[in-house]
């Protein structure tokens, strides 16, 4: 059995997990004059979001509110009231305030300027400081004690116990266990009887049973300006090649519908658009006015067609297909891609399932346990990537800190 020792300082509210949701938390709360201490699973807070921003940190997004809300799914009217309070805007003036300035993409992405998303949490968490919020890393919750007091344990085995008049669980999903979000919390919760949606991938790559051929040549690289589609939807974008299937940002934005298609039937068909840009008619009119040359080289230099993409042409298309000029359109305009498996939760961006929202209160309170509050990827959302996911967790973090303070002042 481990040690436990002297219970820690007890503060007016303790924020379990230190992710973007977390921490907003906690400022939205010390700013308001109240004690707050964080706990914190590995040595260091934010983990996820310097992974996140290694490549460039996507805060959040400028598209008008209405479409902004729409790529939240069933959930979208708690995330417009969420954003309501704690919009894009807000986010981009709260970064300001630290000294972040961010500017808009080309894709309509906002980024900080410096691209790093070490700067901001190094400011933010001097800004935690001087608000008095103590930050304890290395504790991994592992439920309640006989009295109800939040149980750690720490790295060398001993476990402490602490007691605040409110809580909040911010832990996060299952996805990148290695920054601390493994998803342990589920049992604990459900053991207090919270109904909890399973945990699964979200965000993440597919997996294709390519050819010898195409992963060996082709693995590791982008395939560009393509369109994607599946059931009703149908986006521009580009993915990436990899060992086992497919990843990428246009994957990602389709993830869901395919890994519900997967889950159901054991596979899915995804639709690629080679040419875009041109129409079928257009490009069977081209197609026509082939001669003797060899297909590959007819492909580039009527439609700069080559590498990856016509790998893909040649991988899916039927081979009688190729040489009928209108069933050669057809493939180009409409290639069918079967994935036959969703890749890990592990190596997912994010997840999907966790705490029910009919569990919580319209402050985040789980009503069957008064006082503990949850927010970020503990409950049961998804957004594709893009700056959605970080928006929604921050403003989910505001609205959790104002809801832990209006209970403050009620009990």
């Amino acid at each position: 059995m481990s040690a436990v020792s002297a219970p820690d300082p007890v503060p007016d509210v303790v924020i379990v997990g230190a992710g973007p949701a977390g921490l907003m938390a906690a400022e939205v709360i010390a700013a308001a004059g109240r004690s707050v201490a964080v706990y914190e699973h590995t040595p260091t807070p934010a983990r996820k979001l310097l992974l996140a921003g290694r490549g460039g940190l996507n805060l959040t997004h400028s598209e008008a509110l209405d479409a902004f809300v729409g790529r939240y799914g069933a959930q979208a009217p708690f995330f417009r009231d969420c954003l309501s309070a704690f919009s894009p805007a807000d986010l981009r003036a709260w970064a300001a305030g630290l000294g972040i300035e961010t500017f808009v993409g080309s894709s309509g992405r906002v980024f900080p300027v410096q691209m790093k998303a070490s700067t901001l949490v190094r400011a933010w968490l001097r800004r935690l400081d001087g608000l008095g919020v103590t930050l304890h890393g290395r504790h991994r919750w592992i439920g309640w004690d006989g009295q109800g007091a939040l149980a750690f344990r720490r790295a060398d085995g001993t476990e402490t116990t602490v007691a605040p008049r409110a809580t909040l669980l911010a832990l996060g999903g299952a996805s990148w266990p290695r920054t601390g979000s493994d998803g342990a919390w589920t049992g604990l919760l459900a053991a207090r009887g919270v109904d909890i949606a399973p945990l699964r991938p979200s965000n993440m790559g597919f997996e294709v049973p390519w050819s010898d051929h195409l992963r060996e040549r082709f693995a590791g690289q982008p395939v560009k300006s393509v369109s994607l589609a599946f059931g009703d939807r149908r986006l521009k974008g580009e993915f990436v090649i990899t060992e086992t299937g497919i990843e990428g940002g246009a994957v990602y934005a389709l993830s869901a519908p395919l890994r519900d298609a997967i889950e159901a039937e054991g596979w899915a068909a995804l639709t690629l658009d080679l040419l875009p840009d041109l129409t079928e008619a257009e490009v069977a009119k081209r197609v026509r006015r082939r001669g003797a040359e060899s297909l590959s080289t007819f492909l580039k230099k009527a439609f700069s067609l080559s590498g990856p993409r016509a790998a893909l042409l040649r991988e899916f298309a039927p081979a009688g297909d190729l040489s009928d000029p209108a069933a050669l359109a057809h493939r180009i305009k409409g290639l069918s891609m079967v994935l036959t498996g969703v890749r890990p939760i592990e190596r997912a961006i994010s997840t999907a399932g966790g705490v029910r929202f009919p569990e919580v209160d319209e402050a985040l309170m789980l009503t069957r346990l008064p006082g503990t509050f949850v927010a970020g990827e503990m409950l049961d959302w998804e957004a594709p990537t893009g700056g959605y996911l970080l928006q929604g967790c921050f403003a989910m973090g505001a609205k959790a800190g104002g809801g832990v303070l209006g209970y403050l002042e009620r009990s």
